[in-house]
């Protein structure tokens, strides 16, 4: 460790945000502080543990930004964190987007399971969160038997199956009366929110009839869906004297392990419960307001939010603009103290099971640094490229930290059409990606691994040579069964892994994840249909390019027939060569 005394003595003692620094000149930690020079002093003090004692020995330089306040402190530790996604600061498992129903408000509305709700028309009706889209699926299928909403993203032409089935009112060729519809929505917002007496009722005057009729396998089903509304209702229905609409978040803390759970209150409901187990620095405060933070980036924003009193809900409230509140006593509080007594709960069943992964995974990665002779390997990419039958190549990257997927980093690649095997694809892929690094200032790896031997693991040194980067590299080589059997090094030397140990097992992983996520790519690919496929696999061409040009050619056949002055109309002189030489270059193959 760095002895930083007298740049210590310099921190001055006002609130601020403060960047820990490694010997790459990474950022690696971002932090806030009412008073920088005690927060920032805190850390070389020679009485840090655990995931803290990590950082300090990584830390090579720190600066720190002096702000007028707590608040602009947060704001700026925020945007620090998100523009450079420093290694120890906490990195939430899960963050995906929690799925919602959504009725929509259309002439003819329609109810269905969404994601990325923040991109969502407004006047559309929400109601969620769901953790468990299972559940959120099964509610909506069990609506639209027994309602007869639109079902079709787009009016056919003529009526479907569920018109016939009496699932929907045909409203491809009647004009539905709006009182009808409003009568359907009214009771499906209702049950959305609680009330299940509407649908209850329903569904009993289904049952008898199916059962009247003889039909007492529809009456069976139907007798279950009874029976599923009124166990979740029971599950969910908490003791509150009002319909609070609120979220709760509370947490435990032991051995730099933070265990957070959050619960969705809409309507008085429990509609769901989220939980979280995550490694921390000592700073816990700092690191659940930064996750209650990151939490709302994706999904929607509570009307209210209840916290413990450890927790800062002035600063928290100004920073989202929403109510956060400290409940001292009451039902309130009673729920708060439960989310708590949650938490601890996953965490003890949890506890020791982490403690066995991360010590496997620090076990792996200090081999790891052993075999390679380097001080640190924390962020590894791996790459791996797909086609279709020799032709139209991507390419893919995938991106872990100290064993763990950054989801958020991995990368999909379109390869040149004039691309024409593995190689010329990978040395494609490798390029753009370490030239936009340096371009952009992006954190570089600390090791590079090829999906294969001494050919893969030489176009590598070749591209890296080439942008003048220094970064060990490994090879995974399979053997005659196309089975990893071996890992070499960047001078081709076999590395002496054991087939059974930890590390070997880790960078299995990173190689299959690499091959799922590049197949996976080109797969949905070439299930969007023919004319979709050629045109997501010509570099350059996107969403919105893709479908000005279906919207202004219609076919294969006429886009064939445009010159490429028509194609540069819609996607520029550039990809509109290329778009031209990947359709003609298919009526050549077509032709042989």
């Amino acid at each position: 460790m760095k002895d930083f005394k007298e740049k210590l003595k310099l921190v001055p003692e006002l609130p601020g945000s403060y960047q820990m620094k490694d010997k790459n000149g990474y950022i690696i930690y971002v932090g806030k502080a009412k008073n920088l020079k005690r927060r920032v002093s805190s850390y070389f003090r020679g009485n840090v543990t655990g995931k803290t004692a990590m950082l300090v020995q990584d830390i090579d330089d720190f600066e720190y930004i002096v702000t007028d306040s707590e608040l602009e402190s947060l704001i700026l530790e925020i945007n620090l964190i998100k523009k450079y996604d420093p290694k120890y600061n906490i990195l939430l498992k899960d963050d995906k987007s929690y799925p919602y129903i959504e009725l929509t408000n259309e002439k003819y509305p329609r109810l269905r399971v969404v994601r990325n709700v923040k991109r969502k028309k407004k006047d559309h009706k929400l109601f969620g969160p769901y953790p468990n889209v299972g559940s959120a699926r099964k509610t909506v299928n069990m609506i639209n038997r027994l309602y007869p909403l639109r079902k079709c993203e787009k009016l056919p032409k003529k009526e479907c199956l569920y018109y016939h089935i009496n699932e929907c009112l045909g409203y491809c060729i009647k004009e539905i009366d709006k009182d009808t519809i409003k009568s359907m929505t009214d009771e499906i917002t209702s049950f959305l929110k609680g009330n299940s007496s509407f649908i209850k009722e329903k569904i009993t005057k289904e049952m008898e009839k199916a059962s009247n009729a003889l039909n007492y396998e529809k009456a069976l089903e139907l007798r279950e869906m009874l029976t599923d509304i009124d166990i979740t209702l029971t599950k969910q229905k908490i003791d509150l004297k009002k319909n609070y609409n609120f979220d709760i978040f509370n947490y435990t803390v032991v051995d730099n392990y933070l265990s957070i759970t959050v619960f969705f209150i809409r309507e008085g409901i429990l509609f769901g419960r989220h939980h979280e187990t995550l490694q921390t620095l000592d700073n816990v405060v700092d690191d659940m307001e930064e996750y209650i933070i990151k939490f709302y980036d994706k999904n929607i924003l509570a009307h209210e939010i209840l916290i413990p009193d450890t927790l800062n809900a002035e600063l928290l409230s100004e920073y989202l603009k929403v109510k956060v509140h400290v409940p001292k006593r009451g039902e309130l509080k009673k729920l708060v103290d439960l989310a708590e007594e949650n938490s601890k709960v996953v965490l003890n069943e949890e506890l020791e099971t982490l403690k066995k992964d991360d010590n496997k995974k620090m076990e792996a990665l200090n081999e790891l640094k052993t075999l390679l002779n380097v001080d640190s390997v924390s962020r590894m990419e791996s790459f791996d490229n797909s086609h279709l039958f020799g032709t139209y190549y991507v390419g893919a990257m995938v991106v872990f930290r100290d064993f763990e997927p950054l989801k958020n980093d991995y990368r999909k690649y379109k390869i040149s059409t004039d691309v024409k095997d593995d190689l010329g694809a990978m040395r494609e892929v490798l390029y753009r990606r370490y030239y936009k690094a340096i371009m952009d200032n992006e954190v570089l790896p600390d090791l590079i691994i090829m999906d294969g031997g001494e050919t893969q693991v030489n176009v590598c040194k070749e591209i890296l040579s080439s942008l003048n980067l220094s970064i060990p590299i490994i090879g995974l080589k399979k053997d005659s069964h196309h089975r990893t059997n071996t890992v070499i090094d960047s001078n081709y030397k076999v590395l002496d892994i054991k087939s059974d140990s930890n590390l070997f097992l880790y960078l299995s992983k990173i190689q299959e994840e690499v091959h799922r996520f590049a197949i996976t790519y080109h797969r949905n690919i070439k299930s969007k249909g023919l004319l979709s496929s050629y045109l997501d696999l010509v570099p350059g061409i996107g969403e919105v390019r893709r479908k000005e040009l279906l919207k202004k050619f219609g076919s294969m056949k006429k886009m064939r027939e445009a010159s490429i002055e028509d194609l540069s109309k819609i996607v520029g002189d550039t990809v509109a060569l290329n778009l031209y030489n990947v359709l003609h270059e298919e009526d050549e193959n077509n032709d042989k």
